[in-house]
């Protein structure tokens, strides 16, 4: 009953933020008789249900009309010009569509002449969709001056992995996208580096769990799109920022007895800069973020029980001294009203020196039976450079886009590894290089209807990533023989896709259809004696996505979602190269995996008043050829054991959960809002076949996972310009395959300051601050039983300075 009133009593107080929309609607007015066009004729529109005059326009020379900045809601369109009959129609506008083709409008002469018509217009009303939660990192106080994934904490059906990769509703086969598309920022198709981008050139983070047909079929958790600041007023603006941070003020739990020990009260320094220049056809803009740190990215304490009577404790802390450089920018080029170009440029570098010293110690003895310590140097660098054209059509929102896109990575990864203990006596060194490149070209063609639109669109995208495996092995060498020297994996996909979007009074739908060619190889040393085939395959698939609203009043929608998604397996998880951190437990990868296909169907609703609403969704999902690590035991050495952490598939699953969002502004200073998910994983039982480092079988008990999260968040104002932000997060106890995953939580806190007229702010936040966020894991194979623990840096506190240019 405790652990219920916890999460119970934090529901009561939050704060979300959902995006406000605004449409457009154009048009053009002919003679019904002539087909002649109708200049300066006139276009109101009024209010459907007091017939209120809202807004309206007079068309150019050719007889076209646009009208912008229209509140969502139902409007009455009056068409009139001097010696015709007024003709009406209804608009909808109820948040899908944001721009609306009413198409030629024929006008009946008449000899009665109009009355001139007074232009009026009204504030915007607000919105959200039911298929996207839009977040602004404006109102983002309590993990200000953090990461990415900081400030995706208290986002709702959010969690993260021991790995810093984005959990959505209970998976983590997510895609993280930048300004709509995959950037080398956070991986293409597999999700990377949030943990170490900087939020503070963010605007706003969108959560879309059920996409549509135009966006690429990878991800069935759904999207994260991060969408940066770029201002758009004339002459120069912008921000400049700092922010300092000290993490890790506490230590959850005892060192193992080293010299080294982990990192604690970690200095950060994170300037940033976001400039831009506008003129009458240009647009500079330039974004740079930089992060100089100590960091404790990961402090794993793993206990391993053994049938055999065994019990031993080690602990990997990830001491990390880091330096990244983020800088991003380009040039808008609008030559006429109809056409604009952007040439875009970012290089991203990163270094960081990694150090541990790992004992080894006999619980049954309290007594260390090994010492291995080791250093890691990597350096990480992509450079990307892109093209996007667009071409405006007359009508408002009839558009033609183009993008090329070339990005190359690169990995530079050094491990040096050495024991000095009665188990072995040695050292050895290891070096990864991979070089990635990715070439993209894309289209897509946009065309607004009378009450809805249409999507078009087509994608090429060919990788490469060549890995190169150097060995330097020194006396006893822990490193596995026979793994060969290099491997060659690559990807082309081919794709395009339709989606048509139809908004009625009382209903809407959206329906869409994406075809994708895949071509996948995987080519190793032919020394390697573990896989003794290369690897190839291609097939094409299918990816239906369809959504309807049903609008129950003015207050109420209901919407049924389904759509089928794919994750493919990057290179990464192929891997056949072990991870040396932590000798008794190697990550490795399995250069033999194949796709997961995902089937998801989601029911939602949302009810909406003046000052909140409520939002409610139940999904179910079911995953055929799912894939993930597998824990399994290596006895081939006979001084010490080994566990294997392996990815496989391991065949079918299902994933079902309920998911609540309450917010409410109880006054003009005060807004409290909360958010719940309730999830169950479901695991079919399975037997398969481990190849790496010798055959030997695996088998998955067939479980059920059933957990919750739970999200709260207050914000007050106060006198002075001050802002206070008060977080709760709550995760509760889950089961994961082959063992469960222990309940923690975490309380946030931010205020802010803002002053010289609003033109600057200041802000002191502090990440959970009872330091009870770390990850604990049980799990159990053939042989043992293991509890992982990893009390990484969660705990941080921020100040942090901003100034409007």
């Amino acid at each position: 009953m405790k652990n219920l009133l916890l999460p119970c009593f934090l529901l009561c107080i939050s704060f979300l933020s959902f995006s406000q929309e605004k449409v457009s609607v154009s048009g053009q007015l002919l003679d019904a008789s002539t087909k002649e066009t109708l200049p300066f004729a006139n276009v109101a529109v009024h209010d459907f249900n007091d017939n209120a005059l809202i807004t309206g326009a007079i068309t150019d020379d050719d007889g076209r009309f646009e009208i912008l900045d229209i509140p969502l809601g139902k409007y009455s369109l009056y068409f009139s010009f001097i010696g015709y009959k007024t003709t009406e129609q209804t608009l909808l506008a109820g948040g899908l569509n944001t721009i609306f083709d009413v198409g030629k409008i024929l006008l009946e002469p008449s000899a009665e002449n109009l009355e001139e018509v007074e232009v009026t217009g009204k504030q915007a009303t607000t919105n959200s969709d039911l298929n996207k939660k839009t977040f602004n990192m404006a109102d983002n106080i309590a993990q200000s001056g953090g990461s990415v994934l900081d400030a995706m904490k208290t986002m709702p059906g959010v969690t993260f992995d021991q790995e810093g990769k984005v959990i959505l509703r209970g998976s983590d086969k997510v895609v993280v996208l930048i300004d709509g598309k995959q950037s080398s920022l956070t991986g293409f198709g597999n999700q990377k580096g949030l943990a170490n981008i900087p939020a503070s050139n963010i605007e706003k983070i969108e959560i879309i769990n059920n996409p549509s047909a135009k966006y690429d079929a990878n991800g069935f958790a759904g999207i994260v799109n991060i969408i940066y600041k770029k201002e758009r007023q004339a002459g120069l603006n912008g921000d400049i920022g700092l922010s300092f941070g000290l993490g890790a003020l506490g230590k959850r739990k005892e060192d193992t007895p080293t010299d080294l020990g982990s990192f604690s009260v970690n200095l950060k320094l994170i300037p940033s800069v976001n400039l831009n220049y506008k003129t009458e056809k240009l647009n500079y803009f330039l974004q740079s973020e930089f992060i100089l740190q100590e960091v404790l990215p990961n402090n794993e304490f793993t206990t391993r029980n053994y049938d055999n009577g065994r019990n031993i404790i080690s602990q990997v802390p990830e001491n990390r001294k880091q330096f990244r450089s983020i800088i991003n920018g380009g040039i808008d080029y609008d030559p006429d009203d109809n056409n604009s170009f952007t040439f875009s440029g970012l290089y991203d570098r990163e270094k960081h020196i990694d150090t541990a010293q790992v004992a080894f110690i006999d619980l049954n003895t309290d007594s260390r039976l090994r010492y291995y310590n080791w250093r890691e140097e990597e350096v990480t660098r992509y450079i990307n450079a892109a093209v996007n054209y667009i071409h405006k059509f007359e009508q408002a929102g009839h558009t033609l886009s183009a993008n090329a896109q070339y990005t190359q990575g690169l990995e530079d990864e050094t491990y040096s590894l050495n024991d000095s203990s009665a188990v072995r006596v040695g050292s050895d060194m290891t070096n990864i290089k991979a070089i990635e490149n990715t070439t993209s070209i894309s289209t897509d063609y946009v065309r607004p209807l009378k009450s809805g639109r249409v999507e078009l669109g087509a994608k090429l995208r060919i990788r490469r990533l060549p890995v190169e495996y150097t060995i330097t092995p020194g006396n006893n060498s822990i490193i596995y023989p026979d793994l060969g020297t290099f491997s060659d994996w690559g990807e082309n996909l081919y794709a395009g896709y339709v989606n048509y979007l139809l908004e009625r009074e009382k209903y809407d739908v959206e329906a869409g259809l994406r075809a994708e060619q895949t071509n996948v190889f995987y080519n190793l040393d032919p020394v390697n004696a573990y896989y003794p085939e290369n690897d190839k395959y291609n097939y094409f698939e299918l990816f239906p996505s369809v959504r309807f609203t049903y609008k129950l009043n003015d207050n109420n929608k209901l919407s049924a979602f389904y759509n089928r998604r794919v994750d493919r397996p990057g290179e990464p998880e192929l891997r056949v190269f072990p991870k040396y951190d932590d000798p008794e437990l190697l990550k490795v990868g399995n250069p033999y995996l194949r796709p997961q296909f995902t089937d998801a169907f989601e029911i939602a609703h949302k009810y909406s008043w003046n000052t909140g609403s409520f939002f409610s969704s139940v999904y179910y999902r079911m995953i055929r050829d799912q894939y993930m690590r597998i824990f399994a035991i290596d006895d081939s050495n006979p001084e010490y054991d080994i566990v294997n952490k392996i990815y496989q598939n391991t065949g079918r699953a299902t994933n079902t959960g309920v998911e609540l969002l309450l917010s409410q502004d109880l006054n003009t200073d005060w807004k409290i809002s909360g958010s719940l998910n309730w999830y169950s994983n479901a695991i079919d039982a399975y037997q398969g076949t481990l190849l790496f480092p010798y055959e030997r079988p695996f088998t998955i008990n067939a479980s059920t996972a059933n957990a919750y999260d739970v999200k709260v968040n207050t914000e007050y104002g106060l006198p002075k310009d001050f802002t206070v932000q008060l977080t709760g997060i709550y995760f509760s106890k889950r089961n994961i395959p082959q063992g469960e995953q222990y309940a923690r939580s975490s309380v946030d806190i931010g205020i802010k300051k803002s002053f010289w007229d609003k033109k600057a702010e200041l802000t002191l936040s502090a990440s959970d601050i009872f330091n009870r966020f770390g990850i604990r894991q049980e799990v159990s194979n053939e042989g043992f039983t293991a509890l992982y623990e990893n009390y990484y840096e969660t705990q941080i506190f921020r100040l942090g300075f901003k100034y409007k240019i």
